[in-house]
């Protein structure tokens, strides 16, 4: 993967098309981040306050070494996030992870987004893709639904660390998954 370029493609799918986040999206993004539901399932967010997600999302497109975009319906509705990040071009490897905003989870929005960044993260060096080897995750164990999504889309359960994240005086379990290039095609070949 030498000479990655880390601009942010729009992949377009059948119920979302994934585009590169920017300012227009803070609010958006405020939503996500700073629901209570949303927070226990990801692990709490990371405490950020409005005006810092307003001022990252406004150069999310011009990080290197990850990809942000926003999970937007026909209409232009934004309905959550997704980024592959920590991209390593040596090892072939990323992290994934995803933020489906209330209202709109259950709805099949975030699997399709998986599905059009694992698409992105292996199909390569054709261009198309980045061609990576491996694509990873946490997921908390207080959220069973996520993890069998993830693992209907390729995934394997590969560890665990215990009692990592801290919610409401009750400690929870990170679930470690991860794809490879060849489950990855196996995977997606059920997909259609």
């Amino acid at each position: 993967m030498p000479g990655v370029d880390w601009a942010v493609p729009t992949l377009p799918g059948e119920m979302v098309t994934l585009r590169p986040i920017g300012a227009a999206d803070a609010e958006d993004l405020w939503i996500g981040v700073s629901d209570p539901e949303g927070r226990q399932q990801t692990g709490g967010g990371d405490g950020r306050t409005r005006e810092e997600i307003a001022e990252w999302a406004a150069g999310a497109a011009e990080l290197e070494g990850r990809y942000d975009w926003a999970m937007c319906t026909d209409g232009g509705l934004m309905v959550g996030a997704i980024a592959l990040e920590d991209v390593d071009p040596a090892s072939r490897r990323a992290e994934i992870r995803l933020l489906t905003n209330p209202g709109h989870r259950g709805r099949g929005y975030g699997r399709e987004a998986i599905m059009l960044v694992l698409t992105f993260a292996f199909v390569g060096p054709d261009g198309a893709g980045l061609g990576l080897h491996r694509v990873g995750l946490e997921v908390l164990s207080i959220n069973p639904r996520a993890a069998a999504l993830y693992q209907s889309l390729g995934f394997v359960v590969e560890g665990r660390i215990r009692e990592s994240y801290l919610d409401s005086g009750r400690y929870y379990d990170a679930i470690l998954m991860g794809v490879l290039e060849d489950e990855y095609a196996v995977a997606s070949a059920g997909w259609r």
